[in-house]
């Protein structure tokens, strides 16, 4: 149960950013997150609510730091920083 509730803290944030940086999309990103934790939900992966509200919380800060980086990103395109 450690193990499931350590990776519900990080992967993903870390699934967000990195799909962010692949397809330079915060919606896509997220909804590919999402995805893969509905899978695993799925297939019986998570063990209970606690990894499911941790998964959400992770996701959440993600989407924070994305949306912190995208408008840097974008300000920096335009020449504004």
């Amino acid at each position: 149960m450690g193990t499931k509730i350590l990776m519900a803290m990080f992967l993903p944030a870390l699934l967000v950013v990195l799909f962010t940086r692949i397809t330079y999309s915060r919606t896509i990103a997220m909804l590919l997150t999402i995805a893969l934790i509905a899978g695993s939900s799925y297939k019986g992966y998570t063990g209970s609510w606690y990894v499911i509200i941790v998964d959400a919380a992770s996701l959440t800060l993600g989407l924070w730091y994305v949306n912190r980086y995208m408008k840097n990103y974008t300000e920096k395109q335009r020449g504004i920083a």
